[in-house]
């Protein structure tokens, strides 16, 4: 691979992955830790593959390189799973642009990154799902467990947490404290159950 086929390349690769990570992951979830991380791992992954493009490799290497470092894990923190896709992303625009066939003309290699921009467009900023949301409360009123008045318990439990819930399920009852375990359900924009069950007590 020449100097000015890496350079076309690496200029293809820097706007895909400006527009994949800058304009669309940040403008909507503002990390800026994720942020970097997606974009060194962009370019690092893109300079290892254009280097050792010029060996006699297999394609079995190029999947175990993509494999090795798209499921990295930091100990410090639990990568969400959103972010983990973006990840996964940034790094596949990295392989693409560096191990296409020189053979490929360079419109089909940024019609292959439009494809993956434009997939996480639509699923993470066009297509706006709710997700249903749990909060474990710790629930007195005992006396409104029973089947027969689930809609007056679940009125209930809207009216105390403010909080739009369609379905309850009792997890234990406690009848020497009167208090009952209930997971309340509720729809919301956002996954508000990414990292711990939120609790509320009523005692």
């Amino acid at each position: 691979m020449d100097l000015q086929v890496l350079g076309i390349r690496l200029l293809i690769n820097i706007i895909s992955s400006f527009i994949l990570i800058g304009l669309i992951y940040y403008n909507t979830h503002k990390n800026k830790d994720y942020l970097f991380t997606f974009g060194l791992f962009n370019l690092l992954i893109f300079l290892i593959c254009s280097l050792l493009s010029t060996a006699t490799i297999e394609m079995g290497f190029a999947f175990g390189l993509f494999a090795i470092f798209s499921f990295i894990r930091y100990r410090t923190v639990t990568v969400p799973i959103r972010e983990m896709g973006y990840l996964f992303a940034a790094l596949t625009t990295g392989i693409v642009n560096a191990l296409a066939s020189s053979e490929m003309m360079y419109g089909i290699i940024i019609f292959c990154n439009l494809i993956i921009i434009g997939t996480i467009l639509l699923l993470d900023k066009i297509v706006h799902l709710s997700h249903e949301n749990i909060q474990i409360v710790t629930y007195e009123r005992i006396d409104l467990i029973t089947p027969d008045k689930r809609e007056e318990m679940i009125q209930d439990l809207r009216d105390r947490l403010g909080l739009p819930i369609h379905r309850v399920e009792i997890n234990r009852v406690n009848f020497l404290k009167d208090t009952a375990s209930v997971s309340a359900f509720y729809y919301a924009n956002k996954n508000e159950n990414e990292s711990v069950l939120v609790t509320r007590d009523f005692e």
